[in-house]
C-alpha cells in the first residue's frame, strides 16, 4: 500500500556529514507524519526526529543543534541532513510514514546503515 525507499547511508568520519532521504509512493491520501528512528547493536529503536504535516519538528536531545528534518510535500520526501556526526551516531537509520491509504498506519522502510568511524 506505501512503499518506503531510502537513501543517503553510508560510512563518514567524525564531524562529517550525510544527507538521508526517503520516498513515499503508493495509493497515499494523506501523510500526516514523517521520520527517523534508528537502532544501534544491543540497543532499542528510538526516534530520531519527525516532522508533522503542520511542519512541526521534535528531535531527540542527542542530536540536537547537529541534525535537520525536512520534507518536500509534493514529492512525499522526508529528508535528514545530518552533520557533526558522532560515533555514537552509528546505527541502522529507519523511516517511519504515518499515512492514510484505505486507513491510517506505520509504515516503515527497510533501513539504511551509518557508520561513523575513522
Amino acid at each position: 500500500q506505501v512503499q518506503l525507499v531510502e537513501s543517503g547511508g553510508g560510512l563518514v568520519q567524525p564531524g562529517g556529514s550525510l544527507r538521508l532521504s526517503c520516498a513515499a509512493s503508493g495509493s497515499i491520501k494523506r501523510i500526516s507524519a514523517m521520520g527517523w528512528y534508528r537502532q544501534a547493536p544491543g540497543k532499542q529503536r528510538e526516534l530520531v526526529a519527525r516532522i508533522r504535516s503542520e511542519s512541526s519538528t521534535d528531535y531527540t536531545d542527542s542530536v540536537k543543534g547537529r541534525f535537520t528534518i525536512s520534507r518536500d510535500n509534493a514529492k512525499n520526501t522526508v529528508y535528514l541532513q545530518m552533520n557533526s556526526l558522532k560515533p555514537e551516531d552509528t546505527a541502522v537509520y529507519y523511516c517511519n510514514v504515518i499515512a492514510t491509504v484505505s486507513y491510517t498506519g506505520s509504515y516503515w522502510g527497510q533501513g539504511t546503515q551509518v557508520t561513523v568511524s575513522s
